[in-house]
């Protein structure tokens, strides 16, 4: 069986209720290899005592290009990322790229905790079978996709 790779984010004032969602959610990420940046990280293995997270750096200080850089190079199936529409954000650009490398490569993205759910329940998470249509970027590149 295929384990799925999640990519956990959340801006400072989301990040309790990140981790808060994620440790409600527990048996269901038990079984996904899960990815968070900096502070996140950190937070999700005290709280859910997992010493597997993959912890990046903090976004602002490049957490989120590491995670969008995982994204194309195909190792993370899905981006959690509670964001804070109401606090700007010093490092926008880092985060507007981001989710255009997500969107780029396919890749289903819950900016909120309702979508996560659809989400993280949806029988696609569970399916091996099903895997996301990568795009074929060959006519922009000039070589064969691998």
């Amino acid at each position: 069986m295929a384990v799925k790779s999640v990519a956990l984010v959340a801006h400072d004032n989301k990040k309790r209720e990140l981790v808060d969602w994620v440790s409600e959610n527990r048996t269901r990420f038990a079984s996904l290899r899960l990815y968070a940046s900096g502070t996140t990280g950190r937070l999700l293995k005290e709280d859910l005592g997992r010493d597997d997270i993959v912890c990046l750096l903090s976004g602002p200080l490049g957490g989120d290009q590491q995670i969008g850089a995982k994204i194309a190079e195909g190792e993370i199936d899905l981006l959690v990322f509670f964001w804070d529409p109401l606090e700007p954000q010093p490092h926008d650009p880092d985060i507007k790229a981001l989710l255009r490398i997500a969107a780029l490569w396919n890749i289903p993205v819950a900016c909120n905790r309702a979508t996560a759910e659809f989400i993280l329940t949806s029988a696609y998470m569970t399916d091996d079978q099903h895997q996301p249509k990568k795009p074929d970027f060959s006519s922009y590149t000039g070589r064969p996709v691998n």
